[in-house]
């Protein structure tokens, strides 16, 4: 076998297919009833394990066609130069293919958890060029060893350049590939967040055309419009500019809560609008019963929640603390950025949790739209406070 021939064929030896699986996580809790809301159910939602699947099998279907067609090649091309022994150049490409396939996995096995970071092109390739060194000192010796003991076994010797020239020669060989193919996989893992972009959005949109349409028929018809609309009446007796202004704020609530309902996001600005308003309206119902204090930061202004969720946490309170005390109720809202976390959180100093410790179909929602919007990364949590009151604290990933 002539020397340079040897140093081409084994120029085509290693390349490494990015495999991948995609997950994703959603809260799916069934059929949800409750007289705050009403729902059939949440969106059904693909099988995480049947994607992983099929992706691990396609992967490996990829992979093993990648080195098939390598050693066809190196099958010819061994052919054309006269050679007979045609476990050689089988032996070159699958030792290649074995040595690649485990300092793959190995890389992928560690770095998981960088996969996050694909949203900044410049970390993750800065993560994975720290597994650059495991490939110019662990590949060539390995598929070197595994050459030279096979022909030693066959009684014969594995010829090949010097060290010094072969490991630079495969050092650089192995880098070119490693951009290839980090490049690709980059490509991959983008168009992975893509779509689980699109299916949050997608269930997000579903699942908020549903709360606005059974916020507008079945709680701001008959409970909150007809309350509103019972005081207007009332004040029309005794103070006919406050009834004008409050019914000027219930139009305002409605037009609100129609615009935010158009799509999935909105920004906190508009949201605080919308809870403004309601506010405003259910005070002039519930006079000298409570007090409202807004502690917000004006940097979160412009981050985005989920369109119409924190006019439903004030409503919980409205509904289950002040409408059930005969005691005055301070309630108060703060929404303020928390490093990469925005928070938001409605208090009251009277209200309690339910024992049973199962959320109302409110909260059930709104986690859900959480988690179809943002994974893992966001959650409501209830939390009791003492002597006595509840928090409703919303975290979620601070995006403008």
């Amino acid at each position: 076998m002539a020397h340079c021939r040897t140093m081409s064929l084994q120029g085509r030896q290693w390349s490494p297919i990015l495999t991948f699986t995609t997950t994703f996580h959603f809260d799916n809790r069934g059929p949800m009833h409750d007289d705050r809301f009403f729902s059939d159910g949440t969106p059904s939602v693909p099988s995480s394990p049947q994607r992983a699947n099929r992706s691990l099998v396609a992967a490996g279907i990829a992979w093993v066609l990648f080195w098939s067609l390598m050693v066809l090649v190196a099958l010819e091309d061994y052919r054309r130069d006269g050679g007979a022994a045609l476990w050689q150049p089988v032996l070159w490409e699958t030792s290649s293919a074995v040595v690649a396939t485990i300092l793959f996995l190995v890389q992928r096995r560690s770095s998981s958890g960088d996969d996050a970071l694909v949203a900044t092109p410049r970390r993750w390739f800065g993560r994975q060029l720290r597994w650059l060194p495991l490939y110019w000192f662990g590949f060539t010796p390995i598929v070197f060893a595994i050459r030279h003991g096979v022909y030693a076994l066959a009684g014969m010797r594995y010829e090949h350049q010097p060290w010094p020239e072969v490991f630079v020669y495969e050092a650089l060989k192995i880098s070119v590939f490693f951009g290839l193919f980090m490049t690709i996989g980059f490509g991959l893992l983008s168009y992975r967040e893509m779509m689980k972009e699109r299916v949050r959005a997608e269930q997000a949109g579903a699942l908020l055309r549903e709360a606005q349409l059974e916020r507008l028929t079945r709680q701001m018809r008959p409970h909150f419009l007809f309350n509103a609309l019972n005081t207007i009446s009332s004040m029309m007796h005794t103070d006919v500019a406050r009834a004008d202004a409050t019914l000027v704020r219930l139009a305002d609530v409605l037009r609100a809560t129609l615009a935010l309902g158009e799509r999935p996001q909105a920004r906190l600005r508009d949201e605080l609008r919308l809870a403004q308003g309601y506010a405003a309206v259910m005070a002039e119902r519930f006079e000298g019963r409570m007090t409202l204090a807004w502690d917000v930061d004006p940097a979160a202004l412009d981050v985005m929640l989920p369109a119409i969720s924190l006019q439903p946490l004030l409503e919980n309170v409205f509904k289950h603390t002040v409408g059930r005390r005969r005691d005055a109720t301070a309630i108060r809202v703060v929404a303020a950025i928390d490093g990469d976390t925005v928070v938001v959180r409605v208090e009251d100093d009277g209200g309690v949790l339910d024992e049973s410790g199962t959320p109302g179909i409110t909260v059930a929602n709104l986690r859900t739209r959480l988690a179809a919007l943002h994974g893992e990364n966001a959650g409501l949590a209830l939390i009791a406070l003492a002597p006595a009151g509840v928090r409703a604290e919303m975290r979620l990933p601070c995006t403008c």
